[in-house]
């Protein structure tokens, strides 16, 4: 959603006007919800909230629970039978996904729209992939205008595909509309350049010229807060969601031993957003239970103070297929934050490459469990003689929201 939010702030200071089709809030099923942003929608940014049609009050109801399904299933451990039963409906009457319901919505907004005014192209964003549809539906009704597909993630390889239990006949279905899309669209956006090497293979018809690589990034007026490490704690943060696919437990055990070294620092594991209950119990085994706080959900200025406040980050990347091509938002905001980025997940991967290149920290593999003790060992010794471990100047300004959405608008006019 800030991806959205972000290009939509920044467009209209590239002379680029834009008119935002979505979904109303009080129709829609959301895991969460930050009134805070809609500050950054600019007053002369027309924005038209329109009706859906989706099964997610059903699946309160039949589960009992009183949030729908994150991204990544983080809040769904230990399914029950009615839990996989509704993910299978998901998988298979709900193709690609259970948010197709609002495509009529959308399509009769945007055919207003595009009749009575000139535009110069549109953009379809996902997840939900099914928004793609709308996109091939809008094409075929207005060709001369240029269609701009925005895959924030993957679609078919996305890592948590297989729990959608799809029937065989559901997938070619899936695979069917994916590669129309990447076919069809006139452009399109995708947030690193593993993922564009996953779509340039699914189709021979595919020309890789027309595949923008488009990161994520770092909003500069977000970053309000001055640095403020604690003096008295070595904080370790993670802002976001986190299940246990991320796969962490290792370094659970490293900071364990590493404050079992050196019980005069006063070590603290903050999770700040949704951590699975599996990861919690992983918590409590590595025996750091005591040094850890979990914060719920917070607005995302919240969030930006608790980086600022932190000695150093945590990042995670789910140990997954295809998890080279994984490019989490926050790292560009981790970035601008200027503190040691701890990354657990795969070497050699485009994050990887971008934490290198920026010199903000270093990257583990899930198995590396000596090498993590030894960079906290590091860490820890440097914290002894000076608590604020802040970095250099990183050289992240490339990853600027700004910066990114003038590329957009660049390619909006090509």
């Amino acid at each position: 959603m800030q991806r959205c939010l972000k290009f939509v702030k920044h467009l209209p200071e590239f002379e680029v006007n834009p008119t935002v089709i979505t979904v109303d809030e009080k129709k829609g099923a959301y895991p969460v919800l930050d009134h805070s942003l809609s500050a950054d929608i600019p007053a002369s940014v027309r924005v038209i909230r329109t009706n859906t049609s989706e099964p997610f009050e059903f699946y309160k109801k039949l589960t009992g629970k009183k949030e729908i399904p994150y991204g990544g299933f983080a809040n769904q451990n230990n399914q029950s039978l009615v839990q996989k039963a509704f993910n299978f409906i998901r998988g298979n009457l709900f193709i690609p996904d259970a948010r197709v319901g609002w495509n009529r919505y959308a399509v009769s907004a945007a055919k207003k729209v595009l009749q009575a005014e000139p535009f110069a192209a549109f953009v379809t964003t996902s997840p939900p992939h099914s928004t793609q549809l709308i996109g091939l539906k809008l094409k075929k009704l207005f060709p001369a205008v240029k269609w701009i597909a925005d895959l924030r993630d993957p679609w078919t390889d996305i890592y948590y595909y297989k729990e959608l239990n799809h029937t065989t006949l559901a997938k070619q279905i899936d695979a069917r509309y994916e590669k129309a899309v990447i076919e069809g669209a006139d452009a399109i956006l995708v947030t690193s350049a593993d993922t564009k090497r996953l779509l340039v293979a699914k189709s021979t018809l595919i020309d890789s010229t027309k595949i923008h690589v488009l990161p994520n990034g770092y909003d500069e007026e977000d970053f309000v807060y001055p640095s403020d490490p604690p003096k008295d704690i070595f904080c370790i943060t993670y802002t976001g969601t986190i299940s246990e696919t991320y796969n962490i437990e290792l370094f659970l055990k490293a900071l364990a031993d590493v404050a079992n070294r050196y019980p005069q620092i006063p070590f603290r594991l903050r999770f700040v957003g949704k951590i699975s209950e599996t990861v919690r119990q992983q918590v409590q085994k590595a025996g750091i239970d005591p040094i850890t706080e979990l914060v719920s959900f917070v607005p995302h200025h919240e969030s930006i103070r608790y980086l600022m406040s932190a000695t150093v980050l945590l990042m995670g990347i789910p140990d997954v297929i295809n998890n080279f091509c994984i490019l989490p938002g926050k790292l560009f905001e981790y970035l601008a934050s200027n503190k040691p980025i701890i990354c657990i997940g795969p070497l050699d991967s485009d994050a990887d490459r971008i934490i290198d290149e920026c010199g903000a920290g270093r990257v583990f593999h899930y198995t590396g469990y000596n090498k993590m003790v030894d960079y906290l060992d590091q860490m820890a010794r440097n914290w002894k003689i000076n608590p604020n471990l802040d970095l250099p100047m990183v050289d992240y300004h490339r990853y600027s929201r700004r910066a990114l959405t003038g590329k957009l608008a660049e390619i909006i006019a090509s």
